[in-house]
């Protein structure tokens, strides 16, 4: 019985998460359509632009998991101070954060673009530097948003942040054609368009806080003076930080494969790079797992129960569900795939072989993705990374050495530093124990047993 709860919840918690993710890639999906109407140079600038807004996500994934995890377990633990002790630091750690890229970026956006078009002087500078102007200002808007995501997340509403990045991505559908070909804006307008779009969810994403019922009893809480808020806001930093650096290293080692990939020929990196698009659909699935785990332990260690093994199997038997749906997807419509992205011939070929060879990576990472957020949930993540930069090391080393079999090559070193990943991660799952859990102080006020329940009704948009 307990075992089917959890399923439940984890079913409940993950599915609003993958479709939050997939909005997220079809935001920029939706630029470069309509972008691609301009040429070839004004899509290379969106291109770098948005590869480097995908690394920048991973410095303010330090306060937003921080924060998903700490009111979790706060909520668990019914305990409004910690909560909003929780929240406090986060939004500490992104006035800290956000000035130094925002400002720092658009000071230094033509040097950034030169950087991310690898020095060229082509026609593609002055495109991205413009993109930038907006941009890199603009992530404010988007770190903030990603804030509300994790403290929304941390109450147990998965719901609400999905149904922003569906408003976002909306207004963004519906600006980009007007801003970029309407007013002759160009790269500019794209930029403009996704600030917009991002700009009316946040501030619904507001109006949502203010709606909570948990995080409106947390605000009525008293202050714990004796905590100043830089310590509040290093508790969050610290949470956060292991699972920031694995965002940050996998992107990184996902870079650094394309030129690994590069070597083997121009075919090979065009066929990659679409297949690598067609593999995150199934990938944010993974990830969406993983959120859901790290809620759901959050919150039961919250209230003193460990239940991190029953979550880890239930979480596994989900994701590698979806491993498995997603390996035979890809090879039985991998040719189709390849050409619904536009590609034909040599490329679309090299493509669907990829695809093909892909199936016992996506079924391990499936597994070590999900078995990951029992670990984030409970405070193990500084391993989990560790884990993650020796793995992404080892499949660049194996890639590198495996090359000259091609794709299939690249595969084949995918999957087996994968399996090695999963095997730590597995001895780590084995060795589990149940944490101290504080006593809980008695004279701190409870967060009302109607306000914590997980079956109450979801705070939705107005």
């Amino acid at each position: 019985m307990r075992a089917t709860e959890n399923r439940r919840k984890l079913v409940s918690l993950a599915y609003p998460v993958y479709f939050e993710l997939l909005a997220g890639v079809t935001a920029g999906i939706i630029n470069m359509i309509w972008v691609a109407r301009l040429g070839g140079e004004a899509v290379a600038a969106v291109a770098v632009a948005t590869n480097l807004e995908n690394l920048l996500l991973g410095v303010i994934l330090v306060a937003g998991s921080g924060m998903t995890v700490l009111v979790a377990r706060a909520r668990g633990a019914e305990d409004p101070v910690a909560m909003r002790s929780a929240v406090r630091g986060g939004w500490t750690l992104w006035a800290i954060v956000t000035p130094v890229v925002a400002v720092g970026g658009f000071l230094c956006r033509e040097p950034l673009a030169r950087l991310v078009l690898g020095g060229g002087e082509d026609s593609s500078l002055p495109l991205a530097t413009g993109y930038f102007s907006i941009a890199l200002p603009g992530i404010a808007v988007f770190f903030a948003t990603n804030v509300i995501d994790g403290i929304l997340k941390g109450t147990g509403d998965t719901r609400t942040p999905m149904r922003l990045a569906m408003l976002a991505n909306g207004l963004i559908l519906a600006l980009d054609p007007l801003l970029i070909l309407g007013f002759g804006l160009g790269v500019r307008g794209a930029a403009i368009a996704t600030m917009l779009g991002r700009t009316v969810a946040l501030a619904c994403g507001f109006i949502a806080l203010r709606r909570n019922a948990l995080l409106r009893q947390a605000a009525r809480a008293p202050l714990d003076r004796t905590r100043p808020l830089g310590s509040d806001a290093r508790r969050v930093a610290a949470t956060g930080l292991p699972m920031s650096a694995d965002f940050v290293v996998r992107m990184t080692g996902a870079l650094a494969l394309v030129a690994i990939v590069a070597r083997i020929g121009v075919t090979e990196v065009a066929a990659y790079g679409i297949a690598t698009k067609a593999m995150y659909v199934a990938t944010m699935a993974f990830y969406s797992v993983r959120q859901a785990a790290a809620i759901r332990t959050s919150h039961l260690l919250g209230t003193g129960h460990d239940e991190r093994r029953a979550i880890g199997r239930q979480a596994l038997l989900l994701a590698g569900a979806l491993g498995l749906a997603a390996t035979l997807a890809l090879l039985t419509a991998g040719p189709w795939i390849m050409r619904a992205f536009g590609s034909e011939g040599a490329v679309a070929e090299a493509g669907t072989l990829y695809l093909r060879c892909l199936g016992p990576y996506l079924v391990l990472l499936a597994c070590f993705i999900a078995l990951g957020g029992v670990f984030e949930g409970s405070g193990g993540s500084p391993a989990l990374a560790r884990i993650t930069t020796w793995g992404v090391m080892l499949q660049l080393a194996l890639a590198y050495g495996l090359s000259g079999s091609g794709l299939p090559g690249i595969c084949l070193a995918m999957a087996a530093s994968m399996a090695l990943q999963c095997a730590a991660v597995a001895r780590m799952y084995r060795r589990t124990a149940l944490p101290t859990i504080a006593d809980r102080d008695s004279s701190r006020p409870k967060i009302s047993a109607a306000a914590s329940d997980d079956s109450a009704p979801d705070n939705r948009l107005a």
